[in-house]
This record gives C-alpha cells, structure tokens and sequence, in this order.
C-alpha cells in the first residue's frame, strides 16, 4: 500500500437521504478505480461498504463505513454515510473525518426529508460540497426538476458543472461545463467514459451554463472577474483553479450527475474529487484544548507537526476486538507507536495501523496527516478521544449527539446469559454513542434506549449475531408512585400468643401528607416511655416496607409523614419483630382513610418541527393529557415545549416521525410527579391489583 501526502488525499463524505444510491455509488466509484475487481450490488448484498449481516438483510446502511480509492497521485478517502433518520447520529458522528461531502439527490424524488438534515450537518463541521444527482436512468427522473428543487432551497450558489445526456433509460452520458467536452459511457458498467464532442441537441444549453458556471466563478475572485471584462470568458487554465477556490470558500456548491448502478459518470466524477475537492492541509489549523474543560489552541494539518490523532469511530468486532477509526490531525503516525490518550492520561500503543476498505484491513508502515486508519486493541481509548505525542498535548472536542428517544425493556431469554448480556451491550455502547443501557431502580428492570423502535431492534439483532445472545423487548413499565391527600390516625396492634413466648406490639400512628417530592419523614413522639426506645426503629422499619409495597396497586408511597405518638408493650412478648408488624398494620389502617392515589411521572419535552407542522403537532400534546409550556421559531423550525405523562409518550417516536415525515425530533427529561385523574387510575389499579401481593402475618 503507498502511502500518501495530506496535500495528495481527500477525505469525501457521502450524504443524504436514504435510497439516494451512496453506497452502490461508492461501490461504482471503487470499482472503476480498480480497487475491487466487481461492480457490486446492493439488492445483492454485494456491496463494499454495507457488509454488516443488518445491512445486507434490510438493504440499506446502519452505520458508517470507511472505503479508499487510489486514482492518478492521489488517495479519496469515502465515508459512506447512513441515510434513515434513526442512524443519522452515525452520520454526524462520522462527518468528523471528512473535509468535503457529496449531497446525493434523488433523480425522481429530489430533496428529501434528510437531505435538509445533512446539509446542516455539513454548515456545522465548514464542509466544502457538491451535490451528485444521482439515479437518473431511473424512470420519471429529471434533472430539470431536481435542480429547480436545488435553486430553491440553496440559492444560485448552486450551479451545474455538468449536464446529463439523456435521461430515465436513455441516460447514458454526460457534458463537462469546465472542458466543455461530453462523455459516452457503455452499459457494461466499466465506468469509463469515452470523450466526444457535445451533441447538437446540447449545444445551446452547454453553452449557456458553461457562462452561467463562468460568471458565478469570477463573481468572488477580483483578478478573475478583469480577465472576465477583458476576454468575455474565462479559459480552462484559469477556471479549475477558480473553480476549487470558490468550492473550498464554500460560495459556489457544483452539481453533478451519475448513476451508481449503471456505473455512468464514476471516472468522471474522481477527476472532480481530485481536481475540486480540497485536501486535509487547505482546510487551515484544527481547533482544540490544551486539556478538557482548558484553553483553545490550534494545530496546524502538517507533518512537521506533534502528532496528535482523533478517533472517530470505535468497532466492537468478536474477533478482533476493539477496532478504533481515526484521523491523523498533526504530524505522522507510525506502526507501533506509542501515543497518550489525552482524555484518559492513558498510553497506547498503535500495533498493525492500516487503512480499510469496507471489512478488509490492509497494514501500512504509517499514516500522514490529514490521512484516515485503523488500529485494533487498544486498551481504554474511545470513539471522541485524542492521542498523540505526550510533549504536545491536545483535545479536539466530542461531537455532542441528540439524546435516546425511545426505551425498552430488555431480558435475557436464558439464564445462563444474564452474566454475558451486560458485557455483550457494554462493548456495542463503545460502537454505538446513542444506544444507553441503565436499570431503573424504582422498577428494577433493565432498559436498552435509542433513536427508535428499529435502532433498538438492531441493536438486539446484533446482540443475537455476534454474541449469540437472545433477548425480548417489551414497553418499559411505567414508575407510578402512590401517596396520601388527607391527614389518618390508627391504631397497630400486632397480638399473638402461642406457648412460651407471645408476641406483642402496639403503636399509634398518625399519617399527614406531604410536598410534592418533599419524601418521607419519620417523628418520634413517645412521652413517658409507652414505647421502648429502642423498639422505635422497629416501627419506622415496619412502616418503610409496607409503603415500599403500596396500597393501592403495589406501586410504592412517597410523600408522606409519620408520627408515632403512643403505644404500649409488654415486658415479655415485645419485640422488634412485634413493634415491625404492628408499624405495618398501622400503616395499612390509616391508609384507608387518608384518601389515597396514584402518581405519574411528568416529562418535560422538547419537539423541533417545521413551522407547518407545530398545529399539528400541539393537538396532538393535548391528545395526550399535555400542557403546552411555549413555542419559539427557531429559523424555519418551531420548538414546542410541553409537559406530557410519561405514559402517554412510549410511542411517541414512531408517532412523530409519521407525522412530520421524518422531519420532527424531541427530547424529553423527568419533571415531577403528579396526580393520575381518577378514571385513569382506576384502570391502573385494575392492572396492576393482582400482583401487588400482600404479605401474610408471621
């Protein structure tokens, strides 16, 4: 494997909505560099980048995949990005490598919901685009249309530098507005265009957008623009040099044409990678940390540079470990080379670096910067960490993903895999920065939480593909809670005699209700000695387990106080055990009088939608026993804030994405407890009535 300068790579993301065709078009674009030796397939499961068993069964990518191309001196670098709303943070999280993308459009469905997405996503990490219509040997595409769509959502920055020939099955070449020349490309899907003169049919509109293309480049180069007034064009020599200016400053985003699965303009579309795109080093100085939570500095993309990496992306592979994805920001990082982990102040040692095409690793003696690589088996680092030379220390910041939308319950369906699922979900939480696992201490389940319903699937497909683990999911319960609305006085009374020793215990208690969150509280006041002292604590514990079992449904009592005011004992029969059963006892008669009911937990929640949507979407809240807290515009988005029971939000992800077509997203956070209305909480206690098992007298 050669290895190569920063100025001789360029680091190309491929974004945009799902079905757009970027995985079959990286798979065309290898194949027509001779990286592979077949044009592979999607609907085959035959493609490069989506070799993952998920992906070749569903067809579409989950995660984002790293691929190289050698064309002429220089080495593309492809991230090959997911593109489905619900692994969208795999994209995000991957854009981190890159320093240009390619937007694709659809022929047919032009800009789509997660075209709007990425293209954000892109303006947040400064990356030079250019837009890929692709799929135009589709039928009913248009590049017309799709371009009209381009103008309207991104401006006249958006410009054409290449023009299709023919469209839906009669595509089958292309014109270059630069050279103005055309190209011819067989159907045998070699991906080698044969150059020709522009056809007649063309002349005009190649004419006409090969002036259009002309002026938008001058328009930000002042030198440019004289020698536009003095010759009335630009000549070639001048206008790709003019052109990669303009696509590095971002004022000019190029429009090109291709179709992945016929292989029509791939050797077409390298060339413009190469001479457009700009390389690592012309995207000026990475900004990071002296240490986390430090001051900013600098570090200019160079070898002379200290070296200093940032891993993007980690891998849980069976066999190999821990597979780490990073990219050499500074200086040059060699074969077992000792680096710090600045985040965690550990040292690593980057055994067998190499350079990946889809699955298969291939070993380099280095990696230089701007370059992208691999290394298996390090010990503590994870995906946002830096390492690099001890001397020179730096942090680059963590991309801040969105929060879980949606959990699960989860169990193992053996026993014997209680003790690996842990391990198992622990070492996909270091693949995966969205996927959380915790155990609800109030219901004491174990929750897998992600970006939707078929994340969570996924996640547990792999769980069963590659640690041989079976689980079933079903709805998280909900944490209902039980209190008290009135004030209760009852007596305890716990009596039994048997031969030799009785047992005795008697207490008087008052209940009181307390705050909203104000807990429990516990007073003490005996005068005169009817209780032991040290049989007090006894009734505080009888008290604290039956509240712990509920009342009402089994659900356990908050909020509440207790005073033990009286009592009596006896010299013999009292005991601890006594004095337990009787605070319980007494616990339970006053609940029957102190009004009691049912609480759930509120949810502050955070909706970002289109404007258009935000009616909607606040008929919907009310739907769900919400109570609207405000809506600001936020741009062309709306953010609604809401307090909603958690109850009525379990299947709020999917409801969401159906209703704003994917365009919607929503946190949410724990608020308060409240009261559950009355019907509602009668078919809760119906529920739940059966299992909330009293405990029998000893």
């Amino acid at each position: 494997m050669k290895i190569y300068d920063g100025e001789n790579i360029r680091n190309v993301a491929l974004v945009g909505h799902g079905d757009t065709g970027k995985t079959q078009l990286v798979t065309a674009l290898l194949f027509t560099a001779g990286m592979v030796n077949r044009l592979g397939k999607v609907d085959e499961g035959t493609s490069v980048t989506d070799y993952d068993e998920e992906e070749i069964q569903r067809k579409f990518s989950i995660s984002a995949s790293l691929a190289y191309a050698e064309w002429g001196k220089t080495k593309i670098n492809f991230v090959d990005t997911p593109g489905y709303n619900i692994f969208m943070h795999e994209t995000e999280g991957a854009l981190e490598a890159a320093d240009s993308a390619l937007v694709l459009i659809h022929g047919v469905a032009g800009i789509e919901v997660q075209t709007e997405k990425v293209w954000g996503f892109c303006e947040e990490f400064s990356l030079s685009r250019a837009l890929v219509i692709n799929q135009l040997d589709r039928d009913r595409a248009s590049f017309e249309r799709a371009m009209e769509a381009l103008r309207n959502a991104y401006g006249r920055a958006v410009i054409p530098v290449q023009l299709p020939i023919g469209e839906e099955r009669a595509f089958r070449g292309l014109v270059d507005l630069v050279r103005m020349k055309a190209y011819f490309f067989d159907p045998d899907g070699s991906g080698k265009g044969k150059e020709a003169e522009i056809p007649a049919e063309l002349q005009d509109a190649a004419t006409a957008a090969h002036e259009a293309l002309v002026e938008m480049v001058a328009e930000g180069n002042d030198a440019l623009m004289e020698e536009f007034f003095e010759k009335g064009t630009i000549p070639v020599e001048d206008l790709v040099p003019g052109l990669k200016q303009a696509v590095g400053e971002r004022r000019i985003f190029p429009v090109v044409v291709s179709s992945g699965v016929l292989n029509i303009g791939s050797d077409t579309l390298l060339n413009f990678l190469v001479d457009y795109m700009p390389s690592p080093l012309e995207r000026g100085e990475a900004q990071g940390l002296d240490h986390e939570g430090g001051q900013p500095i600098k570090r200019k993309i160079a070898d002379a540079q200290p070296v200093a990496a940032h891993v993007f992306k980690t891998v849980a592979d069976p066999f190999a470990g821990r597979v780490s994805y990073f990219k050499v920001i500074s200086g040059v990082v060699k074969n077992e080379a000792n680096l710090t982990n600045f985040n965690r102040a550990a040292s690593e040692r980057f055994s067998h670096i190499g350079v990946t095409q889809g699955k298969i690793q291939t070993a380099v003696t280095e990696l230089h910067a701007g370059d992208i690589g691999a290394v298996a088996k390090l010990k503590d680092t994870l995906t946002g960490d830096t390492l690099g030379d001890k001397s020179a220390p730096i942090i680059f910041p963590k991309v801040k993903l969105a929060e879980p939308a949606i959990s699960f319950a989860i169990e193992p369906k053996s026993r014997g895999d209680e003790d690996k699922l842990s391990t198992a979900i622990h070492r996909m939480l270091e693949e995966d920065l969205l996927l959380r696992f915790s155990r609800d201490p109030q219901t004491k389940e174990f929750l897998l939480s992600g970006a939707g319903q078929q994340h969570v699937e996924v996640a547990v497909s792999k769980l069963k593909r590659r640690f041989n683990i079976e689980v079933t999911l079903k709805a998280p319960k909900i944490p209902y809670r039980e209190t008290i609305r009135a004030r209760a006085e009852a007596q305890g009374k716990h009596k039994k005699q048997t031969g030799g020793h009785g047992q005795y215990g008697d207490c008087w208690i008052k209940l009181e209700p307390q705050a909203r969150g104000a807990g429990f509280e516990f007073v003490n006041d005996i005068f005169g000695g009817a209780i032991p002292r040290n049989f007090i604590p006894a009734v505080e514990k009888g008290i604290v387990e039956a509240a712990a079992r509920g009342y009402l449904a089994g659900f356990p009592v908050v909020d509440f106080k207790v005073i033990v005011f009286d009592g009596s004992y006896h010299d013999v029969d009292s005991s601890e055990m006594a004095f337990k059963l009787a605070g319980s006892k007494g616990f339970k008669k006053c609940m029957e009088q102190a009004k009691p009911c049912l609480l759930e937990p509120i949810m502050n929640v955070e909706i970002h939608v289109p404007e258009n949507y935000s009616g909607d979407i606040m008929g919907n809240l009310n739907g769900r026993r919400g109570r609207i807290q405000g809506m600001e515009p936020q741009g062309n988005t709306t953010v609604v804030k809401a307090q909603v029971p958690l109850a009525e939000m379990l299947t709020y992800a999917s409801d969401l994405t159906s209703m704003t077509q994917g365009r919607g997203t929503y946190s949410m956070e724990m608020s308060h407890y409240d009261i559950v209305p009355q019907m509602i909480a009668d078919k809760i206690v119906a529920a739940h009535k059966p299992s909330a098992v009293e405990e029998e007298d000893e």
